[in-house]
C-alpha cells in the first residue's frame, strides 16, 4: 500500500508545518527530510520554502513534494514533541501529525 493510499489523500496536495511551541529540537524532521526541515540558530525546526529559506513566521506551511511524502510522514509519525502537521490543501485536513483522523 503506498502513503497516498494509507493518507486517503487520493493525489491530493499536501502541505507541512511545524507548531514551534511544542518542537523540542531534536532535528528527527531534518534527518528524514532535510529537503523540507531544519533546525535554526534558535534550535527549533522549520519548513523550508521554495529557494531553502526558512519559513519562519508562526504556522507558515510549504508544500509537500510527491518525492518526499513518506520522508515527511515519516517525520510527523515520530516527532517526539508532535508539532509536526500535514493537510491536505483543498480542505486543511490533518492527515498526518497529532491532529490526523
Amino acid at each position: 500500500m503506498s502513503v497516498q493510499q494509507e493518507a486517503g489523500v487520493g493525489g491530493e496536495d499536501l502541505e507541512v508545518w511545524i507548531d514551534q511551541d511544542l518542537c523540542t529540537g531534536d532535528g528527527i524532521c531534518a534527518q528524514y527530510a532535510p529537503e523540507v526541515f531544519e533546525l535554526d540558530i534558535d534550535g527549533l525546526a522549520y519548513v523550508k520554502g521554495s529557494g531553502d529559506e526558512l519559513l519562519q513566521a508562526p504556522g507558515a506551511s510549504t508544500p509537500v513534494p510527491l518525492t518526499l511524502l513518506r520522508d515527511v510522514a515519516d517525520s510527523a509519525k515520530e516527532c517526539p514533541g508532535e508539532c509536526i502537521h500535514v493537510r491536505r490543501v483543498s480542505d486543511k485536513a490533518e492527515v498526518y501529525g497529532p491532529d490526523a483522523e
